[in-house]
């Protein structure tokens, strides 16, 4: 599952909405499942971000302004996560899938209705609503792991105008300084099932890398009706249990 989650992560966005809800299935509370989730994706979002790295030349510049944002924002939503209870964390899990998934799902008509099909496509600028947009998504990445990606990419979607491809490079950069500096805190709080890190940390640098590679060869609005499905199915299971 780490695998596939790793692939689905360079492609779509969301691969961890499959390996959150495996690890959930077989025991593990929901708070550690995502502290640990969090830290053994870690490996997936650097291989995605090696093999996409081509096509990021044309986003470099901003780069130097959106990566320092996204591991501060990282870094506040991990403390946050360390302040929930778990009873508090399991009441929300399911508005949190969702609204990742919604997100995902609708993307083209939120770009359309709020653009006007018109998003900025000044290749040099980096406007002060998008440097505002990625820390609020980082703080979400780095207190639900779950779901980044496909957050990531909807704000990058709405804001710039580019290719789907160079996108989600710049998606793969910014989700992987997200996870690292909020893995970095997490490891130290005592909730890391390092067991389940031992097996899925190999498996995601491999997933990663793999999808990553592929991205340009495969149908995303295919697998993002797969994933938002599978996020549906798996925030109702949780409301419903």
């Amino acid at each position: 599952m780490t695998l596939v989650a790793g692939v689905i992560n360079s492609v779509a966005g969301g691969g961890t909405l499959v390996s959150f809800p495996a690890l959930v299935a077989v025991g593990v509370p929901s708070l550690h499942a995502n502290v640990t989730n969090t830290v053994a994706l870690g490996p997936g979002y650097l291989g995605a971000a090696l093999a996409q790295r081509g096509a990021l030349q044309d986003n470099r510049h901003r780069l130097r302004t959106l990566l320092p944002v996204a591991g501060a924002g990282g870094l506040v939503g991990s403390i946050l996560l360390v302040a929930t209870s778990q009873r508090l964390f399991d009441m929300i899990v399911p508005f949190l899938i969702l609204l990742a998934c919604g997100l995902l799902g609708f993307q083209d008509r939120i770009k359309a209705k709020v653009f006007g099909h018109q998003p900025i496509a000044d290749p040099v600028s980096t406007p002060t609503a998008l440097v505002v947009a990625v820390f609020a998504t980082a703080i979400y990445g780095g207190y639900f792991g779950a779901g980044i990606g496909i957050l990531l990419l909807s704000v990058l979607g709405l804001v710039l105008d580019g290719e789907l491809s160079r996108l989600n490079a710049l998606k793969q950069a910014l989700s992987l300084v997200v996870n690292l500096v909020a893995a970095l805190f997490l490891v130290f709080t005592g909730k890391v099932e390092w067991g389940f890190v031992v097996v899925m940390a190999p498996a995601s640098l491999v997933g990663g890398h793999l999808g990553g590679s592929m991205v340009g060869r495969m149908n995303q609005r295919v697998m993002r009706a797969l994933v938002v499905s599978f996020g549906v199915l798996v925030a109702l299971r949780m409301v419903l249990t």
